[in-house]
């Protein structure tokens, strides 16, 4: 066992949709900057950003029932969705200028128009979702939005689901034209085949067993390599861990005190897989419903169609499943490896809160195929088994830390970027809206570990992305221009995108 030792300026753990953003941004900020990236699997984008493993929803809160809530006083608070489109917008505007700069090429390959929709049944639903339609619908960035509950004008939307459909329940819908479907594995391969253009060194087969940090304020990396069974020593000044479900582990091994008191539980999912052509073709949308009561906000059911390897497929989930491993491909020790002196009171603090997850997880992981389908069937009434596959989904770690709000071991849902108080290392963990965010997302961790270059950098952040520092739901202007120019540049419909603008 051979070891050798290596420096870089950066590093980046996970070849995923995170590191290949960054990677990407830091390049475009500083083109001589020395990058290396390590991934334990063979290729990029396998685990979370692959296209089978996460919803390929652009998530914009255009059909996300779970980001507008109700108030006691009966009213919607949109303010996450407003946070969420905000964020989305970021995306495009940074996918377009690397498109129009030629630095990825094909976007069809990734990113296609596709309708967003929510749909709920029920009095109750119905009048919760003309109240979201409505509030959401006063502000510029859901502008283009409709709503019905007209089962003429549903079926014209949605023949799939209202076909047989007996009407002693009411029903209703939102739909906006301006939503996208995004096949992030796609988008994650070609970020990083850019990289390899930008002398970037990719390692795949390689793990990063520890992270310590050295005398000189670097980080030192043991980094094994799979294929030849050697372990290597590697260090840089800045680390960034988007090891999806694998962070927490790294973070934990780097000592850092911001990394302590954050636990993890790892949630599987499930998708039913369509196999009849016949049907695929009958829906074209992404239906978002409600979550049952009781229910956690990952489990919000959904009926979508998917364009995978350019293929169009539909889909319906997620079916929550349990599993102690962090990562698809990781140990079935993960989730008792994470508990540490430091963490294991806010384990069992959120272990005594979150009874009503354990017991609506294990009802998950016990339902059969039937079951499952009868969940589809309030979507599809005339669903036939015979046509419908069940295929595991990703996994995702769910933080769990103390909060002034939530107090001792409250469970996260979004996603959480922890940095060292020097910003020489950051890390991501926690979920939706994931992928979606990452521009923003990798935008703060820039911010926060970077804060002496920034004025430096703010130009040409603003020539990738015109909107950085501004409110588009406060500029409807610009907020045009840019529907426009992502639309133009991304090959997505004017029509469709800017629809009541």
């Amino acid at each position: 066992m051979s070891s050798r030792e290596t420096k870089t300026d950066v590093i980046l753990i996970g070849a995923g949709i995170m590191s290949a953003t960054l990677g990407t941004l830091l390049k475009e900020l500083v083109p001589e900057i020395k990058i290396t990236v390590y991934e334990n699997l063979p290729s990029a984008g396998e685990e979370s950003s692959n296209e089978w493993n996460n919803a390929g929803t652009g998530h914009a809160a255009l059909c996300e029932l779970n980001y507008t809530n109700e108030k006691p006083d009966g009213s919607i608070d949109i303010s996450k969705a407003i946070k969420i489109n905000e964020q989305f917008q970021v995306s495009m505007q940074f996918w377009s200028y690397l498109v129009n700069n030629n630095l990825i090429k094909n976007p069809e390959d990734f990113i296609t128009t596709l309708p967003h929709m929510s749909m709920v049944q029920g009095e109750d639903n119905v009048t919760f979702l003309k109240k979201r339609f409505k509030a959401l619908s006063k502000n510029p960035l859901f502008k283009g939005m409709d709503f019905s509950d007209d089962p003429e004008k549903l079926l014209e939307w949605l023949p799939l689901i209202m076909q047989e459909r007996s009407s002693d329940k009411p029903i209703a819908a939102t739909k906006a034209d301006a939503g996208t479907d995004v096949n992030f594995g796609a988008l994650t391969r070609m970020l990083f085949d850019h990289l390899k253009t930008k002398n970037v060194d990719i390692k795949y087969k390689h793990s990063v067993d520890n992270i310590k940090r050295t005398s000189d304020g670097a980080w030192d990396l043991k980094v094994k390599n799979h294929e030849s069974g050697s372990v290597e020593q590697h260090s840089a000044n800045f680390v960034f861990i988007g090891a999806g479900g694998g962070s927490l582990h790294l973070l934990q091994k780097s000592g850092i005190p911001e990394g302590k008191q954050i636990g993890g539980f790892p949630v599987s999912g499930y998708f039913m897989v369509c196999n009849n052509p016949d049907v695929v073709a009958q829906h074209h949308a992404k239906v978002y419903g409600k979550a049952k009561v009781g229910a956690p906000p990952m489990s919000v059911p959904h009926l979508d169609t998917r364009y995978i390897d350019n293929e169009k497929s539909l889909l319906f989930g997620p079916f929550a499943g349990f599993s102690p491993k962090f990562l698809k491909s990781g140990s079935m020790f993960d989730l008792l490896n994470s508990i540490k002196p430091n963490n294991v009171l806010t384990m069992m603090a959120a272990g005594a809160k979150e009874m009503s997850l354990t017991k609506y997880l294990i009802q998950q992981v016990m339902l059969s195929k039937e079951q499952r389908m009868e969940e589809l069937r309030e979507f599809i009434p005339n669903a036939k088994t015979d046509d419908w596959d069940l295929v595991v989904a990703g996994q995702r770690v769910q933080v769990i830390k103390d909060t002034e709000a939530g107090g001792k071991g409250t469970l996260q849902f979004g996603t959480e970027v922890v940095s060292a108080a020097d910003g020489s290392i950051a890390a991501l963990l926690g979920a939706s809206p994931g992928a979606s965010s990452a521009v923003h997302v990798m935008l703060e961790v820039i911010t926060r570990c970077f804060p002496e270059q920034l004025e430096e950098w703010e130009p040409k952040i603003k020539e990738m992305i015109p909107s950085y520092g501004v409110s588009l739901m406060e500029n409807p202007k610009l907020l045009e221009e840019i529907h426009t120019t992502t639309a133009q540049a991304l090959g997505l419909t004017k029509k469709e995108l800017v629809s009541g603008l």
